[in-house]
């Protein structure tokens, strides 16, 4: 029964960890790159299980763990400001069993307690901090403690008012959602697909970029707007009387001068807040901006302060989070687009049908094993969705509407673009098969489509960073005969771009600048930008500070490249494959010739803190983890995240959890900020 017990703890201890290893990567691609991978409903709903585990299993408690915190860092392009009054995040509830839960728990300590209902915007939440009735200070929530001042953005903003309405002298902090009306989002991304420049995936990202530009110029042209929900501290009144409700504050906070959400109620029973959430919920397709959500507050804010705050997350409030829309269409056929790589993508083509805030007409099917599994047939009536209300996807076919026309997909056994036959391998060269592949690639290096996407690929932004090289001019190059592969950039001249279509002589002068430019780009770029398979900018950026030249790169053993962390078998083969290629060792000493650097530049310094490995586990007094990680990598160590008989030492902070117990187990040496100082101090002295 022990034995079983303990099984049973190992696996949910597993779980536990496997979910915070997800939740901090797609945390990690939402708040900081502004580039999320899956829904808003899956993220939620991996943190509610979560919460759910850790609260069953508090053996298993650990500080670092991504529900301790919420938001994402601050970037480093922008100052930082510490937040006076926290902007923490909701706790998520999915069903109104879970609202009904909340309000009880609500009653316990209030029998008659009110509740305010509003719309949950899905954009950026920042901070507006007034001093004697002035604009004075803007910031994005960041970790909940410490975020962004983008102020000279927010001021470009026009329903911000500059001072408050009345002449007003107050010193307050209110809190907002930042974000992009749908109208201008389209607009935006109609503008960038005529210039030929990747799309905004939705409002949000839009709105989140926008707000984070480094000129507030490029901020003003988008549009945005916001909406004021919260009250955070201050003064209301200039006779210095207390708010008692948060529906006076909002009816305060718009006779001094606030947009604040509309759609807003104030509910007593469980019927009143369930019948608005629906209600709400109804509207989403019409309302001229994104919700992803409703939130539920307690409305009295002396019941607030007596129902208090948990770790991440307010006792007085819960977001509801609707499920992702579903509509019905008509599959008018399936297309074949043809990667970089070569591996052939198959698309929905869709009578086009309006969900989540815009018109779709098209869905990415990812590959044959995801046809056969959904078992869609040409002419099917199907169910799409949009991922997180971002990604169009096909969920299945609607099979009782068949009438007997629809038809199989039959998948293609030559290449779309260039007629060569197609293989279900591209390692080994199999032919396909309808019946088994699960994905088909064209391994016709002069294939014009695969040209297009590693060209395109070569040039974005990861990558060499030639912005104005898009797609559209991508096409025109290549069928103008200027450009074959990417080392053909660099020969081109004005004269031969300024005769493309939509192309003008300062158009061209600004795309060879650019081009130029990318020559110092640096080694990590280079390796990413060549389109290896299976090699991202992390493991190029990891390979670089390694083997220092693309000629060492290139003749690296599979022993040696194994030793680089992450690296395995499938990419070392990927790697070696890529440089056995002629046609590929050929482009890279074109490249080099034509000036563009192939070697890392590296100050080799001898300090103390070279060969050390280090793990940071609890808070420090003074340091933030990404500023200690910073110190150590300037000194010469190595930050990693888990502790082993390799690691040097460990530095703990307050509430250092089961790092510190492993490496009290593995007699680890553990030392703390100040000692980690001095031995930083002693390095660079």
């Amino acid at each position: 029964m022990d034995e079983k017990n303990n099984n049973s703890n190992v696996d949910i201890k597993k779980r536990i960890e496997e979910l915070r290893r997800q939740i901090e990567h797609h945390s990690h691609l939402y708040y900081d790159l502004d580039s999320p991978e899956i829904s808003d409903y899956e993220y939620d709903a991996m943190f509610a299980e979560l919460l759910q585990l850790e609260a069953e299993h508090p053996e298993f408690d650990s500080p670092d763990s991504p529900t301790k915190r919420v938001g994402g860092k601050p970037s480093e392009r922008f100052e930082k400001v510490n937040h006076v009054y926290p902007l923490g995040s909701l706790e998520d509830v999915f069903s109104f069993d879970e609202i009904k839960a909340f309000t009880a728990r609500v009653r316990e300590a209030d029998p008659d307690a009110e509740f305010s209902v509003e719309p949950k915007i899905d954009g950026l939440s920042v901070a507006l901090t007034y001093e004697n009735g002035i604009f004075a200070v803007g910031a994005t929530r960041g970790d909940g403690a410490v975020g962004e001042n983008v102020t000279a953005n927010l001021r470009t903003i026009r329903t911000i008012p500059l001072s408050l309405a009345g002449g007003e002298k107050l010193n307050l902090t209110v809190r907002g959602e930042v974000y992009m009306p749908r109208e201008a989002f389209e607009r935006l991304n109609a503008a960038r697909e005529a210039k030929g420049e990747a799309l905004m995936a939705n409002p949000r990202n839009a709105a989140a970029g926008s707000l984070r530009q480094l000129d507030p110029k490029i901020t003003a042209s988008r549009s945005l707007d916001i909406f004021v929900f919260n009250f955070q501290g201050g003064t209301l009144y200039s006779d210095g009387r207390e708010p008692q409700s948060h529906t006076e504050t909002l009816f305060r906070l718009r006779e001094l001068g606030f947009k604040t959400l509309p759609h807003t109620i104030k509910a007593k029973t469980d019927d009143e807040i369930i019948a608005h959430i629906e209600k709400i919920g109804s509207m989403r397709g019409t309302l001229p901006f994104d919700i992803d959500g409703a939130v539920i507050k307690v409305d009295s804010l002396a019941l607030r302060r007596i129902l208090g705050e948990g770790t991440a997350t307010p006792k007085w409030a819960v977001a509801f989070k609707y499920p992702p829309e579903r509509k019905e269409t008509k599959l008018l056929d399936i297309t074949v687009a043809v990667g970089r790589t070569g591996v052939l993508t198959p698309t929905a083509v869709l009578e086009p049908v309006r969900i989540a805030g815009s018109t779709v007409s098209r869905a990415t099917l990812h590959n044959l094993d995801i046809i056969r599994k959904l078992g869609i047939m040409i002419g099917d009536t199907v169910i799409i969705q949009k991922a997180g209300d971002i990604i169009p996807e096909v969920v299945g076919a609607v099979t009782s509407k068949r009438t007997g026309n629809e038809r199989p997909w039959i998948p293609p056994v030559v290449c779309p673009s260039c007629g060569e036959r197609v293989v279900a391998d591209i390692d080994s060269g199999e032919s396909a098969s309808a019946d088994t592949a699960t994905s088909l690639y064209c391994i016709n290096a002069a294939c014009p489509a695969q040209r297009a996407r590693n060209i395109e690929h070569f040039a974005s932004k990861g990558a060499m960073d030639i912005a104005s090289l898009g797609p559209a001019v991508t096409s025109q190059l290549i069928a103008a005969g200027l450009v074959r592969d990417a080392a053909d950039l660099y020969s081109l001249r004005v004269s031969d771009v300024a005769a493309l279509d939509r192309m003008g002589e300062k158009s061209a002068s600004n795309l060879i600048a650019a081009i130029e430019a990318s020559k110092s780009a640096g080694l990590a770029r280079l390796i990413y930008a060549l389109g290896i398979r299976n090699v991202g900018s992390v493991t190029a950026a990891a390979l670089a500070k390694r083997f220092l030249s693309i000629e060492a790169l290139a003749s690296a053993s599979r022993e040696e490249l194994m030793e680089v962390e992450d690296i395995g078998d499938v990419v070392a083969n990927s790697i070696i494959s890529y440089f056995t290629e002629p046609a590929n060792i050929s482009l890279i000493k074109r490249l080099a010739k034509a000036g563009v650097k192939t070697t890392e530049d590296v100050t080799v310094t001898k300090t103390t803190l070279s060969g050390l490995t280090f793990v940071l586990t609890g808070t420090l007094p003074n340091l933030t983890r990404a500023e200690a990680t910073a110190k150590i990598e300037a000194a010469g160590g190595k930050v990693t995240s888990s502790v082993s008989k390799k690691t040097s030492y460990v530095v703990a902070g307050v509430e250092a959890g089961s790092k510190l117990d492993r490496a009290l187990a593995l007699g680890v040496p553990v030392i703390d900020e100040a000692t980690l100082l001095s031995m930083i101090n002693e390095a660079e002295g």
